[in-house]
């Protein structure tokens, strides 16, 4: 089994939504969908990166380092984030 961190851009205002899930393709059609609450103003949703982990403890570390100023940085060294 698998499990991913990833992240998520906001169409209505630009802003990233970092999170992880053993279900990728599930959890986002969640988040657009409406159905998680904290991404739900900011639909739509595209997802902009993903990472693979053997774990899901690893999964959620990923996602905690993206969550730091570190993790952004790496972030923006990956993916185009026009402003």
């Amino acid at each position: 089994m698998m499990f991913y961190t990833y992240v998520l851009k906001s169409g209505i205002d630009g802003k990233l939504y970092i999170g992880w899930s053993d279900d990728l393709k599930e959890r986002i059609k969640k988040h657009n969908s409406g159905l998680v609450k904290a991404t739900c103003p900011r639909r739509p949703l595209t997802l902009v990166y993903y990472e693979a982990c053997l774990s899901k403890e690893k999964a959620i570390k990923r996602e905690k380092y993206f969550k730091t100023g570190f993790g952004r940085k790496f972030l923006k060294t990956r993916i185009y984030i026009p402003r």
